[in-house]
């Protein structure tokens, strides 16, 4: 039987009251939602923070392919100019002034400026304080300690990127030049005949 206007009245303001089972429920009810609205409120900002670190990354990976996409090219092609080099530095004097060498002279410069104009450049190894990081230490001998006393083959870097590290002679702190002491020729000549 349906329940009277006023019967249902009364069970409405029961229901609202703070203490009720139905009030405590709907409460219960709306911490559930909100608890689950923050939980996919921080997940859609993690996914966002997530999709855009993404976004950035693979940009700075076009960026960096198109900058370092001919770096093997380049070093395929490093040992080309090192043997031009080292072939322009031990022609005879009597040749040195003749026209091919001076065209041999100008394909080198030509070269070098390509690769400029393509990023490459030598890394600064003689006299410099020896760097692990642009510097392959091939042996070391007497000179400035930690200092590059020799460089055997250049370095180049293409960029900010090492293509090939220099290859150098580090000092070893010993001094160069030095007149050997009074014990170290007595010692040498002790072994020695006189007459000879």
């Amino acid at each position: 039987m349906p329940r009277e206007p006023e019967e249902q009245e009364h069970k409405d303001i029961e229901d609202s009251r703070p203490d009720s089972p139905v009030t405590s429920e709907l409460e219960n009810a709306l911490a559930e939602a909100r608890k689950k609205a923050e939980e996919y409120l921080a997940s859609w900002q993690r996914s966002q923070a997530d999709f855009s670190n993404y976004r950035r990354r693979t940009e700075q990976e076009k960026t960096d392919l198109g900058k370092y996409a001919n770096a093997n090219l380049f070093c395929d092609i490093l040992p080309v100019l090192d043997d031009l080099e080292r072939a322009l530095n031990h022609i005879p004097e009597q040749f040195s002034k003749s026209d091919w060498v001076n065209g041999v002279r100008l394909v080198e410069r030509k070269f070098k400026s390509i690769l400029e104009k393509q990023g490459v450049k030598p890394v600064c190894a003689l006299g410099m304080a020896f760097d692990p990081n642009l510097h392959e230490a091939i042996k070391q001998e007497k000179g400035q300690e930690g200092a590059v006393i020799a460089e055997l083959q250049k370095g180049y870097t293409l960029g900010e990127r090492l293509l090939r590290p220099a290859r150098v002679i580090v000092g070893s702190g010993e001094e160069t030049g030095e007149a050997p002491s009074k014990e170290e020729e007595t010692a040498e000549t002790d072994g020695e005949d006189p007459a000879e």
